[in-house]
């Protein structure tokens, strides 16, 4: 199995919007294509989803929405866009018209959402209803993975997981070490160093356009010396989140199938080897083992973890990939600098996809370049400390631990605040 390359396939993709949203929309215009009266006033729309894909979804604006936010209004939009084959981009044929009518679905209650918190992966349930037809869609595991499709109660498609061929590779991941990881990226084939240049300049891209907004990469860039490398990963790295999460309509490339822990994986990796004058071929291999290790390290922490992602996964992906330019034969070095991420951040949480996360991606990346310059100075935190143990392994056991025994309660007490503050 070429592991890289199911990786790229599955995980590393261009995402207009945040991902979650992409997904709802997604799955009503699965489900919304196949209705053919599609008239707004005889048609309810009902939806399950899991407790992370309705906080990631609840605030963050959508593309080509006027800043418009939210799970409802990605409903709505995807039922009358009515373009699965858009995937990523389904929000690009949004307009205000369909904004005006998914609102008059909104306010008629014609859309109802509920929270499944025994779903613990990727979750969301579709059921569409009018007076003489239903159709239902459900995504499970990732964002695009329709386990089950019917119209008026003829299955058109059934999938169950463990006949789910496409994710084999995790459980192949899963099973790797640290040292075959590396080999791994070491010997990525053209084509996939390739493809991971795309994603570089398709960020660098996003990223200018986020320093254009009065948000929190333009803010830190007055605050910073440009010039520093510090300040520069954090500068660049927040503009491109402020950029997505404000809804510009423009592809981040993602990893982990989540576009801002893309930003972390790709961009910190390719600022600190551009700043380093690292051979191009080395820093693109080292984000291809950012993807592997933010890949690996959610195969324990699951798809949408309580913990945030950008600091525990795609974090300490950046940092790998960084000790990996300097020293690409020292795996001990490499496992500190991961290990050394997860002491300093391990316990940053997840409140929902929204414009503030740029100070979470800020945060990561500070920490993954200093955990990185304190791995390849010869230190590391200490295996009796915390929930650090002596192997990278068994210390991403201890943190997923922590996340999904710890932390099962955070999401309903983090949704509950939410939905506190407004509809």
């Amino acid at each position: 199995m070429n592991i890289l390359r199911e990786v790229l396939k599955n995980e590393v993709y261009p995402a207009l919007g945040c991902t979650e949203p992409v997904s709802i929309a997604y799955a009503c215009a699965m489900a919304g294509k196949l209705v053919k009266n599609k008239n707004i006033d005889d048609i309810s729309i009902e939806i399950t989803l899991d407790p992370g894909t309705y906080k990631n979804g609840y605030a963050v604006n959508l593309p080509n929405t006027n800043n418009k936010k939210g799970n409802y209004l990605a409903a709505g939009l995807g039922f009358l866009i009515s373009k699965p084959e858009l995937r990523y981009k389904i929000f690009s044929n949004a307009d205000e018209t369909m904004i005006k009518k998914a609102e008059k679905m909104i306010k008629q209650g014609r859309i109802k959402i509920e929270i499944d918190y025994t779903k613990k992966e990727i979750f969301v349930e579709v059921e569409i209803k009018n007076k003489k037809e239903k159709s239902v869609c459900i995504l499970s595991h990732t964002h695009f993975d329709v386990s089950l499709l019917s119209y008026n109660d003829k299955i058109l498609k059934s999938r169950k997981k463990s006949t789910n061929k496409e994710m084999n590779y995790r459980e192949f991941l899963k099973n790797l070490k640290l040292s075959e990881l590396i080999e791994i990226a070491d010997k990525a084939s053209y084509k996939d160093l390739s493809y991971i240049e795309e994603g570089i300049n398709m960020n660098l891209k996003i990223a200018e356009e986020g320093l254009k907004l009065d948000k929190t990469g333009k803010i830190l860039k007055k605050i910073y010396d440009n010039s520093e490398l510090y300040s520069k990963a954090k500068i660049v790295c927040s503009a491109a989140t402020d950029a997505r999460m404000y809804g510009l309509p423009m592809p981040v490339m993602s990893s982990g199938q989540s576009g801002n822990q893309g930003v972390v994986a790709i961009l910190l990796p390719y600022l600190y080897g551009a700043h380093k004058k690292i051979d191009k071929k080395k820093i693109i291999k080292s984000i291809a083992l950012a993807h592997l290790i933010n890949s690996y390290i959610k195969t324990y922490l699951g798809e949408l973890s309580p913990i945030c992602g950008c600091a525990v996964s795609s974090g300490v992906g950046a940092a790998c990939a960084i000790v990996y330019q300097e020293e690409p034969k020292s795996i001990k070095k490499i496992e500190n600098a991961a290990k050394n991420v997860i002491a300093d951040i391990g316990g940053m949480f997840c409140d929902g996809a929204k414009e503030s996360c740029a100070l979470k991606v800020a945060s990561s990346c500070d920490s993954a370049i200093r955990s990185a310059m304190l791995a390849i100075n010869n230190w590391a935190t200490s295996p009796l400390e915390g929930f650090s143990e002596v192997s990278l392994e068994n210390t991403i056991k201890n943190l997923a631990r922590l996340s999904i025994v710890g932390m099962s309660s955070v999401d309903s007490i983090i949704i509950d605040t939410m939905s506190k503050k407004y509809n």
